[in-house]
Protein backbone atom coordinates (compact mmCIF):
# COMPACT_ATOMS: atom_id res chain seq x y z
CA UNK A 1 0.00 0.00 0.00
CA UNK A 2 1.53 3.65 -1.03
CA UNK A 3 2.59 5.63 1.99
CA UNK A 4 -0.08 8.88 1.93
CA UNK A 5 3.03 11.09 2.89
CA UNK A 6 5.18 10.09 -0.21
CA UNK A 7 5.15 12.50 -2.78
CA UNK A 8 3.06 12.34 -5.81
CA UNK A 9 4.53 11.35 -8.95
CA UNK A 10 3.58 13.72 -12.18
CA UNK A 11 1.62 10.47 -13.46
CA UNK A 12 -0.70 10.12 -10.25
CA UNK A 13 -4.01 10.81 -11.00
CA UNK A 14 -5.33 14.10 -9.28
CA UNK A 15 -7.78 13.62 -6.26
CA UNK A 16 -11.39 14.18 -7.95
CA UNK A 17 -14.72 13.72 -9.00
CA UNK A 18 -15.87 12.45 -12.33
CA UNK A 19 -18.44 15.43 -12.32
CA UNK A 20 -15.85 18.06 -11.47
CA UNK A 21 -14.22 16.57 -14.93
CA UNK A 22 -17.36 17.13 -16.50
CA UNK A 23 -17.55 20.81 -15.71
CA UNK A 24 -13.80 21.40 -16.47
CA UNK A 25 -14.08 20.24 -19.89
CA UNK A 26 -17.01 21.68 -20.82
CA UNK A 27 -15.66 25.43 -19.90
CA UNK A 28 -12.48 24.61 -21.76
CA UNK A 29 -14.51 23.72 -24.89
CA UNK A 30 -16.69 26.63 -24.32
CA UNK A 31 -13.54 28.83 -23.59
CA UNK A 32 -11.84 28.09 -27.34
CA UNK A 33 -15.18 27.90 -29.34
CA UNK A 34 -15.80 31.80 -28.17
CA UNK A 35 -12.39 32.42 -29.25
CA UNK A 36 -12.93 31.22 -32.78
CA UNK A 37 -16.03 34.03 -33.37
CA UNK A 38 -14.47 36.41 -31.59
CA UNK A 39 -13.27 38.34 -34.76
CA UNK A 40 -16.28 38.27 -36.69
CA UNK A 41 -17.67 41.45 -35.24
CA UNK A 42 -14.70 43.45 -36.19
CA UNK A 43 -14.17 41.08 -39.83
CA UNK A 44 -15.26 44.05 -42.08
CA UNK A 45 -13.08 46.86 -39.76
CA UNK A 46 -10.23 45.07 -40.35
CA UNK A 47 -8.71 46.66 -43.33
CA UNK A 48 -8.65 49.77 -41.73
CA UNK A 49 -7.73 48.83 -38.29
CA UNK A 50 -4.55 46.61 -39.62
CA UNK A 51 -4.48 48.90 -42.43
CA UNK A 52 -4.34 46.37 -45.10
CA UNK A 53 -6.01 44.81 -48.05
CA UNK A 54 -9.34 43.19 -47.19
CA UNK A 55 -8.42 39.57 -48.81
CA UNK A 56 -5.17 39.94 -46.63
CA UNK A 57 -7.03 40.75 -43.12
CA UNK A 58 -9.57 37.66 -44.35
CA UNK A 59 -6.79 35.67 -43.19
CA UNK A 60 -7.31 36.27 -39.49
CA UNK A 61 -10.34 34.05 -39.45
CA UNK A 62 -9.28 31.65 -42.38
CA UNK A 63 -5.76 31.11 -40.38
CA UNK A 64 -7.42 29.65 -37.19
CA UNK A 65 -10.01 27.42 -38.73
CA UNK A 66 -7.53 25.64 -41.34
CA UNK A 67 -5.11 25.47 -38.03
CA UNK A 68 -7.70 24.20 -35.95
CA UNK A 69 -8.89 21.78 -38.30
CA UNK A 70 -5.72 20.68 -39.72
CA UNK A 71 -4.21 19.70 -35.91
CA UNK A 72 -7.18 18.51 -34.02
CA UNK A 73 -6.32 14.68 -35.35
CA UNK A 74 -2.70 15.00 -34.84
CA UNK A 75 -3.46 16.46 -31.42
CA UNK A 76 -5.96 13.56 -30.96
CA UNK A 77 -3.66 11.22 -32.14
CA UNK A 78 -0.27 13.00 -29.91
CA UNK A 79 -3.18 12.69 -26.75
CA UNK A 80 -2.98 8.58 -27.45
CA UNK A 81 0.54 8.79 -27.31
CA UNK A 82 1.64 10.64 -24.71
CA UNK A 83 -1.37 11.41 -22.60
CA UNK A 84 -4.50 13.30 -22.70
CA UNK A 85 -4.20 15.29 -19.88
CA UNK A 86 -0.46 16.35 -21.20
CA UNK A 87 -1.65 17.59 -24.45
CA UNK A 88 -5.07 19.29 -22.89
CA UNK A 89 -2.65 21.72 -20.91
CA UNK A 90 -0.36 21.77 -23.82
CA UNK A 91 -3.52 23.28 -25.87
CA UNK A 92 -4.87 25.68 -23.64
CA UNK A 93 -1.11 26.96 -23.11
CA UNK A 94 -0.95 27.45 -26.91
CA UNK A 95 -4.84 29.21 -26.43
CA UNK A 96 -2.97 31.55 -23.91
CA UNK A 97 0.10 32.54 -25.85
CA UNK A 98 -1.38 32.47 -28.95
CA UNK A 99 -4.40 35.14 -27.21
CA UNK A 100 -1.36 37.43 -25.98
CA UNK A 101 0.66 37.31 -29.47
CA UNK A 102 -2.03 38.42 -31.11
CA UNK A 103 -3.34 41.37 -28.06
CA UNK A 104 0.42 42.35 -28.20
CA UNK A 105 0.20 42.61 -32.08
CA UNK A 106 1.74 45.64 -33.93
CA UNK A 107 0.58 44.30 -37.77
CA UNK A 108 -1.06 41.87 -39.67
CA UNK A 109 1.89 38.95 -39.67
CA UNK A 110 1.83 38.96 -35.96
CA UNK A 111 -1.59 39.02 -35.89
CA UNK A 112 -1.50 35.94 -37.68
CA UNK A 113 0.64 34.16 -35.93
CA UNK A 114 -1.23 34.62 -33.03
CA UNK A 115 -4.50 33.35 -34.26
CA UNK A 116 -2.87 30.54 -35.80
CA UNK A 117 -2.20 29.20 -32.35
CA UNK A 118 -5.29 29.88 -31.07
CA UNK A 119 -6.89 27.86 -33.79
CA UNK A 120 -4.33 24.80 -32.52
CA UNK A 121 -6.16 25.45 -29.31
CA UNK A 122 -9.58 23.61 -30.49
CA UNK A 123 -7.85 20.56 -30.55
CA UNK A 124 -8.94 20.68 -26.64
CA UNK A 125 -13.05 19.69 -27.47
CA UNK A 126 -11.78 16.58 -29.23
CA UNK A 127 -9.30 15.79 -26.78
CA UNK A 128 -11.70 16.36 -23.89
CA UNK A 129 -14.28 14.17 -25.31
CA UNK A 130 -11.71 11.22 -25.43
CA UNK A 131 -11.44 11.52 -21.77
CA UNK A 132 -15.00 11.80 -21.14
CA UNK A 133 -14.93 8.68 -23.34
CA UNK A 134 -13.07 6.70 -21.11
CA UNK A 135 -14.86 7.30 -17.96
CA UNK A 136 -16.26 3.97 -16.22
CA UNK A 137 -19.65 5.63 -15.65
CA UNK A 138 -21.30 5.11 -19.25
CA UNK A 139 -24.04 7.29 -18.76
CA UNK A 140 -21.91 10.05 -16.93
CA UNK A 141 -19.56 9.89 -20.12
CA UNK A 142 -22.59 10.05 -22.49
CA UNK A 143 -23.58 13.10 -20.37
CA UNK A 144 -20.25 14.94 -20.16
CA UNK A 145 -19.68 14.28 -24.11
CA UNK A 146 -23.17 15.83 -24.75
CA UNK A 147 -21.81 18.88 -22.50
CA UNK A 148 -19.32 19.40 -24.16
CA UNK A 149 -20.17 18.73 -27.88
CA UNK A 150 -22.99 21.47 -27.14
CA UNK A 151 -20.93 23.79 -25.46
CA UNK A 152 -18.67 24.15 -29.65
CA UNK A 153 -22.19 25.62 -30.62
CA UNK A 154 -22.84 27.44 -27.33
CA UNK A 155 -19.63 29.12 -27.32
CA UNK A 156 -19.61 30.16 -30.92
CA UNK A 157 -22.95 31.74 -30.69
CA UNK A 158 -22.48 33.26 -27.30
CA UNK A 159 -19.39 35.07 -28.35
CA UNK A 160 -20.67 36.79 -31.15
CA UNK A 161 -22.40 39.55 -29.18
CA UNK A 162 -20.15 39.42 -26.24
CA UNK A 163 -17.42 40.01 -29.18
CA UNK A 164 -19.56 42.84 -30.28
CA UNK A 165 -20.19 44.56 -27.40
CA UNK A 166 -16.17 44.40 -26.20
CA UNK A 167 -15.65 46.20 -29.20
CA UNK A 168 -18.66 48.68 -28.81
CA UNK A 169 -17.36 49.77 -24.92
CA UNK A 170 -13.35 49.19 -25.21
CA UNK A 171 -10.36 48.60 -27.66
CA UNK A 172 -10.55 45.77 -30.20
CA UNK A 173 -7.34 44.09 -28.53
CA UNK A 174 -9.50 43.54 -25.52
CA UNK A 175 -10.89 40.63 -27.71
CA UNK A 176 -7.67 38.83 -27.23
CA UNK A 177 -6.63 39.29 -23.22
CA UNK A 178 -10.47 38.25 -22.82
CA UNK A 179 -9.65 35.21 -24.31
CA UNK A 180 -5.90 34.75 -22.71
CA UNK A 181 -7.62 35.73 -18.91
CA UNK A 182 -10.11 32.54 -20.03
CA UNK A 183 -6.67 30.53 -20.99
CA UNK A 184 -5.26 31.16 -17.52
CA UNK A 185 -8.34 29.99 -16.00
CA UNK A 186 -9.03 26.74 -18.03
CA UNK A 187 -5.06 25.87 -17.18
CA UNK A 188 -5.54 26.47 -13.64
CA UNK A 189 -9.31 24.50 -13.69
CA UNK A 190 -7.57 21.93 -15.86
CA UNK A 191 -4.86 21.50 -13.79
CA UNK A 192 -6.38 20.88 -10.45
CA UNK A 193 -9.70 18.98 -11.89
CA UNK A 194 -8.24 16.59 -14.70
CA UNK A 195 -6.35 13.28 -13.63
CA UNK A 196 -3.61 12.28 -15.91
CA UNK A 197 -3.93 9.45 -18.74
CA UNK A 198 -1.56 6.98 -19.58
CA UNK A 199 0.12 7.34 -23.16
CA UNK A 200 0.83 4.10 -25.18
CA UNK A 201 4.33 5.67 -25.28
CA UNK A 202 4.49 4.63 -29.05
CA UNK A 203 6.45 6.56 -31.88
CA UNK A 204 5.06 9.62 -33.53
CA UNK A 205 4.57 9.32 -37.16
CA UNK A 206 6.20 12.61 -37.91
CA UNK A 207 5.73 12.43 -41.50
CA UNK A 208 2.43 11.52 -41.74
CA UNK A 209 1.61 14.26 -39.36
CA UNK A 210 3.79 16.56 -42.04
CA UNK A 211 1.64 15.08 -45.04
CA UNK A 212 -1.51 15.59 -43.74
CA UNK A 213 -0.90 18.57 -42.27
CA UNK A 214 0.38 19.87 -45.58
CA UNK A 215 -2.58 18.25 -47.92
CA UNK A 216 -5.32 18.91 -45.96
CA UNK A 217 -3.80 23.14 -45.46
CA UNK A 218 -3.96 23.06 -49.14
CA UNK A 219 -7.38 22.39 -49.81
CA UNK A 220 -8.84 23.80 -46.62
CA UNK A 221 -7.04 27.19 -47.74
CA UNK A 222 -8.58 26.67 -51.49
CA UNK A 223 -12.19 26.16 -50.16
CA UNK A 224 -12.04 29.72 -47.76
CA UNK A 225 -9.82 31.43 -50.08
CA UNK A 226 -11.56 30.74 -53.42
CA UNK A 227 -13.94 33.27 -53.15
CA UNK A 228 -11.42 35.68 -52.68
CA UNK A 229 -9.10 34.26 -55.25
CA UNK A 230 -11.96 33.27 -57.95
CA UNK A 231 -12.66 29.82 -58.38
CA UNK A 232 -10.78 28.86 -61.30
CA UNK A 233 -8.14 31.09 -60.81
CA UNK A 234 -4.66 29.12 -61.60
CA UNK A 235 -4.15 29.80 -57.99
CA UNK A 236 -6.70 28.47 -56.62
CA UNK A 237 -6.53 25.40 -58.81
CA UNK A 238 -2.67 24.74 -58.27
CA UNK A 239 -3.40 25.06 -54.48
CA UNK A 240 -6.26 22.33 -54.53
CA UNK A 241 -4.31 20.36 -56.92
CA UNK A 242 -1.28 20.47 -54.46
CA UNK A 243 -3.38 19.50 -52.00
CA UNK A 244 -5.15 16.30 -52.91
CA UNK A 245 -2.18 15.07 -54.64
CA UNK A 246 -0.14 15.58 -51.08
CA UNK A 247 -2.81 13.89 -49.16
CA UNK A 248 -2.80 10.73 -51.94
CA UNK A 249 0.82 10.50 -51.25
CA UNK A 250 -0.05 10.88 -47.22
CA UNK A 251 -2.65 7.82 -47.96
CA UNK A 252 -0.08 5.47 -49.78
CA UNK A 253 2.39 6.07 -46.93
CA UNK A 254 0.20 5.58 -44.03
CA UNK A 255 -0.96 2.67 -44.98
CA UNK A 256 2.57 0.77 -45.24
CA UNK A 257 3.55 1.80 -42.01
CA UNK A 258 2.75 -0.03 -38.65
CA UNK A 259 2.13 3.24 -36.19
CA UNK A 260 0.49 5.90 -38.76
CA UNK A 261 -0.95 9.24 -37.74
CA UNK A 262 -4.24 8.57 -38.30
CA UNK A 263 -4.95 4.38 -38.84
CA UNK A 264 -6.90 4.74 -41.99
CA UNK A 265 -7.56 0.87 -41.88
CA UNK A 266 -10.06 1.70 -38.36
CA UNK A 267 -11.54 4.36 -40.46
CA UNK A 268 -12.68 2.74 -43.41
CA UNK A 269 -14.62 0.23 -41.95
CA UNK A 270 -18.37 0.98 -42.35
CA UNK A 271 -19.70 2.37 -38.67
CA UNK A 272 -16.92 5.24 -38.77
CA UNK A 273 -16.78 6.09 -41.91
CA UNK A 274 -20.87 6.50 -42.50
CA UNK A 275 -20.62 8.09 -39.07
CA UNK A 276 -17.79 10.61 -40.38
CA UNK A 277 -19.38 11.43 -43.39
CA UNK A 278 -22.53 12.28 -41.28
CA UNK A 279 -20.67 14.78 -39.72
CA UNK A 280 -19.62 16.52 -42.86
CA UNK A 281 -23.46 16.99 -43.74
CA UNK A 282 -24.39 17.82 -39.96
CA UNK A 283 -21.19 20.44 -40.04
CA UNK A 284 -22.46 21.53 -42.99
CA UNK A 285 -25.66 22.21 -42.37
CA UNK A 286 -25.03 24.10 -38.79
CA UNK A 287 -22.67 26.46 -40.49
CA UNK A 288 -25.16 27.53 -43.42
CA UNK A 289 -27.70 28.44 -40.51
CA UNK A 290 -24.93 30.51 -38.92
CA UNK A 291 -24.10 32.55 -42.41
CA UNK A 292 -27.28 33.02 -43.95
CA UNK A 293 -29.46 33.74 -40.77
CA UNK A 294 -27.04 36.79 -39.57
CA UNK A 295 -27.11 38.27 -42.90
CA UNK A 296 -30.95 38.08 -43.41
CA UNK A 297 -31.04 39.74 -39.90
CA UNK A 298 -28.66 42.41 -41.13
CA UNK A 299 -29.28 43.73 -43.99
CA UNK A 300 -30.92 46.82 -44.88
CA UNK A 301 -35.26 46.67 -44.29
CA UNK A 302 -35.79 48.24 -47.48
CA UNK A 303 -34.22 45.21 -49.07
CA UNK A 304 -36.09 42.22 -50.42
CA UNK A 305 -34.60 40.18 -47.38
CA UNK A 306 -33.39 42.34 -44.93
CA UNK A 307 -34.45 42.63 -41.63
CA UNK A 308 -32.45 45.86 -40.77
CA UNK A 309 -30.79 44.75 -37.44
CA UNK A 310 -27.43 45.98 -36.55
CA UNK A 311 -24.27 43.76 -35.84
CA UNK A 312 -24.85 43.33 -32.20
CA UNK A 313 -28.48 42.86 -32.21
CA UNK A 314 -28.66 40.20 -34.70
CA UNK A 315 -26.33 38.31 -32.65
CA UNK A 316 -28.12 38.53 -29.98
CA UNK A 317 -31.27 37.51 -31.94
CA UNK A 318 -29.52 34.21 -31.98
CA UNK A 319 -28.88 33.71 -28.60
CA UNK A 320 -31.88 32.04 -27.79
CA UNK A 321 -30.55 29.25 -30.03
CA UNK A 322 -27.36 28.75 -28.33
CA UNK A 323 -28.69 28.71 -24.92
CA UNK A 324 -30.95 26.14 -26.11
CA UNK A 325 -28.05 24.02 -27.19
CA UNK A 326 -26.50 23.66 -23.47
CA UNK A 327 -30.60 22.80 -22.55
CA UNK A 328 -30.60 20.26 -24.97
CA UNK A 329 -27.69 18.63 -24.07
CA UNK A 330 -29.08 16.73 -21.38
CA UNK A 331 -32.03 15.87 -23.85
CA UNK A 332 -29.28 14.67 -25.63
CA UNK A 333 -27.84 12.19 -23.30
CA UNK A 334 -30.70 10.69 -21.94
CA UNK A 335 -32.28 9.66 -25.28
CA UNK A 336 -28.79 8.16 -26.03
CA UNK A 337 -28.24 6.37 -22.59
CA UNK A 338 -32.09 4.74 -23.25
CA UNK A 339 -31.92 4.34 -27.30
CA UNK A 340 -28.69 4.66 -28.29
CA UNK A 341 -26.37 7.14 -30.07
CA UNK A 342 -27.71 6.38 -33.70
CA UNK A 343 -31.25 7.09 -32.91
CA UNK A 344 -30.35 10.04 -30.87
CA UNK A 345 -27.89 11.44 -34.02
CA UNK A 346 -30.74 10.52 -36.49
CA UNK A 347 -33.73 12.45 -34.22
CA UNK A 348 -31.42 14.95 -34.21
CA UNK A 349 -30.27 15.93 -37.32
CA UNK A 350 -34.00 15.22 -38.38
CA UNK A 351 -35.10 18.30 -35.88
CA UNK A 352 -32.03 20.17 -37.19
CA UNK A 353 -33.72 19.69 -40.59
CA UNK A 354 -37.20 20.81 -39.39
CA UNK A 355 -35.70 24.34 -38.36
CA UNK A 356 -34.52 24.93 -41.80
CA UNK A 357 -38.30 24.09 -42.60
CA UNK A 358 -39.43 27.11 -40.54
CA UNK A 359 -36.94 29.79 -41.84
CA UNK A 360 -38.16 28.41 -45.27
CA UNK A 361 -41.88 28.97 -44.34
CA UNK A 362 -41.65 32.09 -42.43
CA UNK A 363 -38.90 34.27 -42.82
CA UNK A 364 -40.26 38.43 -42.78
CA UNK A 365 -40.08 38.68 -38.31
CA UNK A 366 -36.97 38.53 -36.42
CA UNK A 367 -38.94 36.24 -34.15
CA UNK A 368 -39.19 33.87 -37.01
CA UNK A 369 -35.47 33.37 -37.08
CA UNK A 370 -35.16 33.32 -33.61
CA UNK A 371 -37.87 30.23 -33.75
CA UNK A 372 -35.61 28.47 -36.60
CA UNK A 373 -32.50 28.93 -35.30
CA UNK A 374 -33.71 27.40 -32.05
CA UNK A 375 -35.51 24.29 -33.31
CA UNK A 376 -32.32 23.90 -35.23
CA UNK A 377 -29.67 23.94 -32.50
CA UNK A 378 -31.51 21.97 -30.64
CA UNK A 379 -31.68 19.25 -33.25
CA UNK A 380 -27.88 20.17 -33.99
CA UNK A 381 -27.20 19.74 -30.27
CA UNK A 382 -28.73 16.53 -29.73
CA UNK A 383 -26.76 14.92 -32.73
CA UNK A 384 -23.62 16.47 -32.39
CA UNK A 385 -23.91 15.20 -28.76
CA UNK A 386 -24.50 11.59 -29.80
CA UNK A 387 -22.25 11.40 -32.56
CA UNK A 388 -18.46 11.11 -30.71
CA UNK A 389 -20.51 8.17 -28.35
CA UNK A 390 -20.92 5.96 -32.25
CA UNK A 391 -17.30 7.22 -32.87
CA UNK A 392 -15.63 6.11 -29.46
CA UNK A 393 -17.64 2.83 -29.10
CA UNK A 394 -16.45 1.98 -32.65
CA UNK A 395 -12.84 2.32 -31.94
CA UNK A 396 -9.81 0.56 -29.31
CA UNK A 397 -9.70 2.66 -26.50
CA UNK A 398 -5.77 3.48 -26.56
CA UNK A 399 -7.48 5.07 -30.26
CA UNK A 400 -10.25 7.45 -28.92
CA UNK A 401 -8.27 10.48 -29.02
CA UNK A 402 -7.79 10.14 -32.81
CA UNK A 403 -10.49 8.72 -33.50
CA UNK A 404 -12.58 11.82 -31.79
CA UNK A 405 -9.84 14.36 -33.48
CA UNK A 406 -10.70 12.79 -37.32
CA UNK A 407 -14.42 13.58 -36.38
CA UNK A 408 -13.89 16.87 -35.72
CA UNK A 409 -11.70 17.17 -39.00
CA UNK A 410 -14.85 15.99 -40.49
CA UNK A 411 -17.17 18.44 -39.13
CA UNK A 412 -14.91 21.53 -39.86
CA UNK A 413 -14.71 20.04 -43.40
CA UNK A 414 -18.15 20.18 -43.51
CA UNK A 415 -18.39 23.73 -41.69
CA UNK A 416 -15.96 25.21 -43.97
CA UNK A 417 -17.71 23.79 -46.71
CA UNK A 418 -21.09 24.85 -45.92
CA UNK A 419 -20.06 28.69 -45.61
CA UNK A 420 -18.08 28.57 -48.95
CA UNK A 421 -21.44 27.62 -50.51
CA UNK A 422 -23.95 29.87 -48.58
CA UNK A 423 -21.58 32.59 -49.77
CA UNK A 424 -21.49 31.50 -53.38
CA UNK A 425 -25.31 31.00 -53.55
CA UNK A 426 -25.72 34.34 -52.37
CA UNK A 427 -23.01 36.18 -54.27
CA UNK A 428 -24.89 34.34 -57.16
CA UNK A 429 -28.58 36.21 -56.59
CA UNK A 430 -28.10 39.47 -56.30
CA UNK A 431 -29.73 43.02 -57.17
CA UNK A 432 -28.53 46.48 -56.77
CA UNK A 433 -30.00 48.23 -53.75
CA UNK A 434 -28.49 52.18 -53.39
CA UNK A 435 -24.65 51.11 -55.08
CA UNK A 436 -24.50 47.71 -53.35
CA UNK A 437 -24.92 44.14 -54.24
CA UNK A 438 -27.44 42.45 -51.87
CA UNK A 439 -28.91 38.92 -52.34
CA UNK A 440 -32.48 38.26 -52.72
CA UNK A 441 -35.13 36.20 -50.89
CA UNK A 442 -34.82 33.23 -52.76
CA UNK A 443 -30.96 32.73 -52.81
CA UNK A 444 -31.47 33.02 -49.15
CA UNK A 445 -33.90 30.51 -49.56
CA UNK A 446 -31.81 28.23 -51.63
CA UNK A 447 -29.68 28.17 -48.47
CA UNK A 448 -32.25 27.21 -46.33
CA UNK A 449 -33.16 24.36 -48.48
CA UNK A 450 -29.33 23.49 -48.78
CA UNK A 451 -29.46 23.33 -44.93
CA UNK A 452 -32.30 21.12 -44.56
CA UNK A 453 -30.82 18.60 -47.25
CA UNK A 454 -27.77 18.31 -45.43
CA UNK A 455 -29.37 17.42 -42.25
CA UNK A 456 -31.14 14.45 -43.43
CA UNK A 457 -28.20 13.34 -45.85
CA UNK A 458 -26.51 13.19 -42.33
CA UNK A 459 -29.89 10.96 -40.93
CA UNK A 460 -29.31 8.49 -43.92
CA UNK A 461 -25.49 7.92 -43.54
CA UNK A 462 -25.72 7.46 -39.93
CA UNK A 463 -28.83 4.98 -40.13
CA UNK A 464 -26.90 3.36 -42.11
CA UNK A 465 -23.78 2.90 -39.94
CA UNK A 466 -25.46 -0.38 -38.65
CA UNK A 467 -22.24 -1.45 -36.23
CA UNK A 468 -22.09 -3.15 -32.91
CA UNK A 469 -21.25 -0.50 -30.35
CA UNK A 470 -19.02 -2.92 -28.96
CA UNK A 471 -17.13 -0.03 -26.71
CA UNK A 472 -20.74 0.96 -24.93
CA UNK A 473 -22.20 -2.87 -24.52
CA UNK A 474 -18.97 -3.98 -22.67
CA UNK A 475 -19.00 -0.66 -20.10
CA UNK A 476 -19.50 -1.39 -16.40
Amino acid sequence: MRDPKAPSTPDAPLPTTPWAVVVALSIAATSVSFMQTLVVPIQNHLPELLDSTRSATAWVLTVSLVAAAVTTPISGRLADLWGKRRILLALVALLILGSLIAALSQGLWWLLVGRALQGISMGVIAVGISILGDLPDRKLSVTGIAFVSASLGFGGALGLPLSAWIVQVGDWKTLFWSTAALGVLNLAIVWLTVPHSPGTGRRVDLIGAFGLGVGLSGILIAISQGPVWGWTSPFTVGVVAAGIVVLALWVVFEMRIDEPIVDLRQFSRRPVLLTNLGAVALGFSFFVMEVAYLQILELPAHTEAGLGLTMFDASMALVPASLAMMAAAPVGARITNRYGARVSTCVGAFVGAAGYGVAFVWHDQVWHFILASTVSCVGVAVAYAAIPTLIIAEVPREATGSAVGVNALMRSIGTSSGATVTGMVLASQVVNVDGAEVPVLSAFLTTFAAGAVAALVCVVLVWLSTGPTRRLQNAP
